[in-house]
């Protein structure tokens, strides 16, 4: 590896049903090793690698060329990658973007994330559709992929890790009007040509609501963009009971996007199903699916999972489609909303899948990233009509 973390070392990708490639390394050298899946985004690989909700995960990019852009300090959607490792097809050595402060290899190199550049990502893809999650390992430590095989098949289960427990702060903090302005500023700085809020969420309410995130892997857009929607937020650690936040005088409840299996947090689940009722509740992604549980619905683990940019979701209420951002390898059974009081308000254009559901004047959640980081607009609304709900909720 060169000092400014160009490839060069061979590297081997393995997974646990035998199969390997051969590639260069990018990054940190090294072993490192967890589920496999992929994203189907264009751009937004920075925002990708900084998204908690991808901690336990080997992330392969479907789009051939990664890296063009280069990275800067605005993009990070967290204070740093929680991916287990990048497979790319290609990576152009320069980048070309007029935001860029430096590259993506040396990028990765400085956070420690081993990656492989020279994949056959199409032949990947349709191994991963065809099979399902699987774990994997990448290496540029060990000198043929049998041997990356044989990491893959050591790793510990997806499942079997408190995922959600890395990646929560361990102490409350603010995120209000004010670190929303700092974040405009430098982002504009940093020749962001867009803030987070500029395109139609700036709040026109007649005052701010106090709201409780609680933290199972949130992205500073989501929080950006509650801020931008009238918004004092209090991020609070996932392990918050209900006691607590009902005693701290809060409007509102947000439960954050995050990694691995909802049914694993029964703490989480039981905070949300006391809070039902006695808070207005908004829920995104990992959060949609506690709000589900805390509903008494099911959820599932899809077999490759919804990853990308670009996903259609219906809005059952009027059929409009709205395209998404999505990171999730679960999801809702529709067939238990059935004997529940939740009511399907947006289902997957592609497969069905439940996308959204709402608990009449007391809590709504949607599967997808609304806060499109990255992504599209489509969806930002939610935030709004989340602080509408706060103004119009009665406790029951």
């Amino acid at each position: 590896m060169t000092a400014d973390g160009s490839f060069g070392f061979p590297a081997f990708l393995g997974l646990e049903d035998g199969t390997s490639f051969e590639g260069r390394a990018l990054g940190q050298i090294g072993t490192a090793s967890g589920e496999i899946c992929f994203n189907t985004s264009m751009t937004g690989y920075q925002e990708i690698l900084t998204d908690p909700s991808y901690c336990g995960q080997i992330v392969a990019m479907t789009a051939p060329h990664i890296g063009n852009t280069g990275v800067n300090a605005f993009d990070d959607q967290s204070s740093r990658p929680w991916v287990s490792g990048l497979v790319i097809r290609d990576y152009p050595e320069t980048c070309s973007s007029w935001r860029a402060e430096g590259t993506l290899a040396t990028y990765l190199q400085h956070h420690g994330i081993v990656a492989i550049v020279g994949v056959d990502t199409r032949k990947l893809t349709r191994l991963i559709r065809e099979l399902g999650a699987m774990r994997a390992a990448i290496s540029s430590e060990v000198g043929a992929g049998a041997e990356a095989v044989e990491a893959a098949r050591a790793a510990p289960s997806y499942s079997s890790r408190d995922l959600v427990a890395e990646v929560s702060t361990k102490v409350a903090y603010e995120w209000s009007h004010d670190q929303l302005e700092a974040r405009r500023s430098s982002g504009f700085a940093a020749g962001a040509e867009i803030s987070p809020v500029s395109r139609g969420l700036l709040s026109t309410a007649s005052r701010r609501r106090r709201v409780a995130a609680l933290d199972f892997g949130v992205k500073r857009n989501a929080l950006d963009l509650l801020a931008g929607s009238g918004c004092d937020v209090t991020v609070l650690p996932a392990s918050t009971g209900a006691s607590t936040i009902l005693a701290g005088g809060y409007d509102g409840v947000f439960l954050s996007n995050g990694p691995g299996d909802p049914q694993s947090l029964p703490r989480a689940i039981s905070t949300v199903g006391e809070l039902l009722g006695s808070l207005p509740v908004f829920g995104i992604c990992l959060g949609h699916q506690i709000l589900a549980l805390a509903a008494q619905a099911r959820t599932f683990k899809l077999k490759f999972g919804h990853r990308g940019g670009n996903h259609p979701v219906m809005r059952m209420s009027d059929r409009r489609i709205e395209i998404t951002c999505q990171n999730h390898g679960y999801a809702v059974d529709g067939d238990s909303l059935a004997s529940t009081e939740a009511r399907l308000t947006h289902v997957n254009a592609t497969d069905g899948t439940v996308e959204g559901l709402e608990l009449a004047g007391r809590a709504f959640g949607v599967q997808y990233h609304p806060e499109s980081g990255p992504g599209p607009h489509d969806s930002r609304y939610l935030f709004a009509g989340f602080h509408a709900l706060m103004e119009t909720f009665v406790p029951a």
